[in-house]
């Protein structure tokens, strides 16, 4: 059975209303319609970390907060190219050059154009995380072999002055809007755990169903000491599971890939599948530590499910 939402009146109107296993089967139904049973993993390094001005206040990585972030400048591309032959050589699909800052300069760039060309030439599929880019700068980085961007929207429109004044939500839209004029693949999604209520989770949703985005990476809280939400409550297994679930029913299409936060899902790690999610982002994220390849290859075999790789 696959349930359409089509208005955000309507998804939360369904999502108050139904029973939550019902809501997994449902979501799970919609998985293995639109994406079967392949999973398609993604990785990320850390290419340049820390001293970032701007104020989000789930971010270790803000010069306004008094974390134990590390701090580092751009990696070279050989050190780059290194972690992405590793993450390769365990079935992973898309690697992502991610670096703190609100963009790099133009010296940066040009050494992040170097290193996405290493990946192409290596045949990795290549993905940047880079701060608010415009049009001009994304299709210098496409002319190299860049494939697909990664830029969060966080939150909903609503909810986002609440958790970063230093830019706007409309600056993440001009982003998304360059990449799709562009023409590279978009990823974007958020971070959920951070004080937001459904209505925004839901509105949120609606705003990347509009936007025709490729992939919806979700990220739980992981609250940081000396962030200001250090002391933010976790979400519970369920609440999280039924975001992945919900996600999947107003995107059905869309690859819904789990990353960040995983840990607190505990022993429901393994429902994250019928909840809806076919994609992972494995090994480590930005500041803290994820699941290894290895783990994360035997994770996907035990659910009888295949990884989603062909070599590009």
């Amino acid at each position: 059975m696959i349930v359409k939402l089509h208005s955000k009146e309507e998804a939360l109107n369904f999502l108050e209303k139904t029973d939550f296993y019902d809501l997994l089967f449902l979501a799970n139904s919609g998985r293995k319609k639109y994406k079967g049973n392949k999973i398609e993993l993604c990785a990320i390094v850390n290419a340049k970390s820390g001293a970032c001005p701007e104020d989000c206040s789930f971010c270790c990585q803000s010069l306004k907060w008094k974390t134990h972030a590390p701090v580092y400048p751009l990696m070279d591309r050989y050190e780059i190219l290194k972690k992405a032959l590793e993450a390769k050589n365990y079935k992973v699909k898309r690697f992502s050059i991610v670096i703190s800052g609100i963009k790099p300069s133009k010296q940066e760039m040009k050494k992040i154009a170097e290193a996405i060309e290493s990946l192409r030439k290596n045949g990795i599929n290549s993905c940047a995380s880079l701060g608010l880019l415009n049009y001009d700068e994304i299709s210098y980085l496409k002319d190299y072999g860049l494939q697909r961007l990664h830029c969060n929207i966080e939150t909903s429109e609503e909810f986002f002055p609440k958790i970063c004044t230093t830019h706007k939500f409309s600056d993440k839209v001009k982003t998304l809007e360059a990449a799709k004029k562009a023409g590279v693949s978009i990823c974007s999604g958020g971070v959920f755990g951070m004080g937001e209520s459904w209505k925004d989770i839901v509105s949120m949703a609606y705003f990347l169903k509009e936007f025709n985005v490729d992939s919806v990476p979700i990220n739980f809280l992981t609250p940081i000491k000396g962030t200001p939400l250090e002391n933010q409550p976790v979400l519970s297994p369920l609440e999280a599971l039924k975001i992945i679930a919900m996600f999947r029913l107003i995107l059905p299409e869309k690859d819904i890939r789990v990353c960040g936060g995983r840990p607190l899902l505990g022993e429901f790690s393994s429902w994250i599948f019928i909840s809806g999610a076919n994609a992972l982002m494995t090994g480590d994220y930005l500041t803290t530590q994820g699941r290894s390849y290895i783990d994360d290859l035997k994770f996907i075999e035990n659910h009888n499910l295949e990884i989603d790789y062909v070599v590009p």
